[in-house]
């Protein structure tokens, strides 16, 4: 009984409520960026629609951690992918100006990859080296201006809850420009919606934001590089539900 009458109540009012959201969001982003403040109005409206589509869901969140950032330090920061959710999850509650880098595919949606492009997130695009250059300068140069990046370094979501390996990317960034790697570790989404249920009914579950204190560079070169990606992936692996601990491969990476 409980199930169906929050499935009623997901249609009759948190879906209205979630498609109005979005496009006032997106029409928002791409105006507030094309007359004023770029990182303001192309973080802010995105935050609090996130935000929003949490609480009108009735989804509980708690986070842990957010003592271990300093304010205006910029920092790469890796997650785990566990579903549809973590996008909610890191920009309602992450609180923290950033960029996302994110599948190019999304710059396709109605509204919402308009709003994106506006607000200058950065689209990974792994159409041949040449693509995957222009990708990583613009996420150099995003990074050298003092903004923070979200990356997911698995570069897709799990099938099962489990993760499987990270990609350099985030790591070779981080190295170069000597900026501090911060993990986080994403609970619940796959529980609310995981990819095999996309656009389907939301489960109702608890979700869990841990942020994790910043790997610090302690050199340079390939092997700073590969002992910051393991401490991460120690660490955002360490963070999950037991449920959800040790390497399940993803055949989608």
């Amino acid at each position: 009984m409980v199930t169906l009458l929050y499935r009623i109540y997901q249609l009759c009012i948190a879906l209205p409520v979630i498609l109005i959201a979005t496009l006032l969001t997106a029409l928002v982003t791409i105006v507030g960026c094309f007359v004023g403040d770029g990182h303001f109005w192309g973080y802010y409206p995105g935050r609090y629609w996130a935000w929003l589509i949490t609480k009108i869901l009735l989804l509980p969140v708690r986070v842990e951690g957010r003592e271990h950032l300093k304010k205006g330090q910029s920092y790469i920061f890796v997650s785990n992918h566990q579903g549809a959710f973590d996008i909610f999850l890191i920009y309602g509650y992450l609180h923290r100006n950033f960029k996302w880098m994110m599948k190019r595919q999304l710059r396709k949606l109605p509204f919402v990859g308009m709003a994106c492009a506006a607000a200058h997130h950065i689209f990974v695009d792994k159409r041949g080296p040449a693509k995957v250059k222009e990708t990583y300068e613009k996420a150099r140069e995003t990074l050298k201006g003092g903004m923070s990046v979200v990356v997911f370094p698995e570069g897709a979501r799990t099938f099962t809850g489990h993760m499987g390996s990270f990609k350099r990317g985030a790591f070779m960034l981080a190295d170069e420009l000597q900026l501090p790697v911060v993990p986080l570790t994403i609970n619940g989404a796959f529980d609310v919606m995981p990819r095999t249920r996309d656009m389907k009914w939301v489960l109702w579950h608890p979700l869990h934001l841990t942020i994790h204190r910043p790997i610090m560079p302690k050199g340079h070169g390939a092997e700073q590089e590969r002992a910051m990606m393991e401490e991460a992936y120690a660490t955002v692996m360490g963070g999950l539900a037991p449920d959800y601990q040790g390497y399940v491969e993803n055949p989608d990476q």
